[in-house]
């Protein structure tokens, strides 16, 4: 997406978590272009330190979503260099464990419901006043073709993404008349690492070659292909951008058309 092609992106305030790797990183690339200025948070310090050299002038700090004192402290940071706020993405999340329901321990399902869910409300409620005190803005919830779809041997992730949405309905109602709009983005299977190793997984627990489950996830798919992080960017920064400024309590999939999962 070239820069200049969606107007009211360029100087805006946007902060992104979970902004160094994957669609979050491919967020911040494509809003650096637009003309934004970006603060992020990620766990990884050497992603961190990857993105400062790549992307002048994008403020980056470690934070763990999960945990409100990182969580407080990024946006001390942000704030500081930002000025203000304009946009929150809430993109950060984990795949969670792949297995049965009397598989899964209860610290893996509350490790994905915490980062997932949980993360995203930590983040909002601190972004909420300095985006009514600029005079409205746009929150992007990050949720899944699997907020739609129930996801068997998947129930953390499904259950976190469900819920992304049921956050998100409530925050456009409680927000529209701050002049605040919200909506979440629901990416369906993108290409890359995490989802290769889902697809492990899901292959592992099955018993069939990786090559089989994978033709049997895209199967599932109406335009039979993967979605890429910047095909998911492309969809956030249209929502952040002045063509979105009437779209709220939408839930927008980003996946092929995911049938079933």
């Amino acid at each position: 997406m070239p820069p200049g092609l969606l107007s009211g992106l360029e100087g805006q305030r946007v902060v992104v978590t979970a902004g160094a790797g994957g669609i979050g990183l491919a967020t911040a690339r494509l809003l650096h272009a637009q003309g934004c200025r970006v603060a992020l948070c990620d766990v990884s310090t050497e992603a961190l330190d990857a993105v400062a050299a790549e992307l002048p002038g994008v403020t980056v700090a470690s934070a763990d979503v999960s945990d409100e004192t990182e969580v407080a402290r990024f946006f001390d940071i942000a704030l500081e260099a930002l000025g203000g706020l304009d946009g929150l993405v809430n993109n950060a999340g984990i795949a969670g464990p792949t297995g049965g329901v009397e598989e899964i321990s209860v610290a893996d399902w509350r490790r994905c419901l915490d980062i997932g869910l949980t993360g995203q409300f930590l983040c909002t409620r601190l972004a909420v006043p300095h985006l009514k005190a600029a005079g409205g803005g746009a929150i992007v919830n990050m949720s899944s073709s699997a907020g739609r779809h129930g996801y068997a041997y998947r129930t953390p992730y499904a259950a976190a993404k469900f819920g992304v949405i049921g956050f998100t309905q409530s925050l456009a109602k409680e927000l529209g008349p701050s002049n605040i709009r919200v909506n979440a983005v629901l990416p369906g299977i993108v290409a890359g690492p995490r989802m290769e190793k889902v697809i492990r997984d899901r292959a592992a627990q099955v018993g069939v070659p990786y090559e089989e489950m994978e033709t049997r996830y895209l199967e599932k798919v109406s335009l039979r292909r993967m979605v890429t992080a910047e095909d998911v960017a492309g969809s956030i920064a249209f929502l952040l951008s002045a063509a979105g400024r009437n779209l709220s309590a939408m839930s927008f999939n980003v996946d092929g058309n995911v049938e079933t999962l």
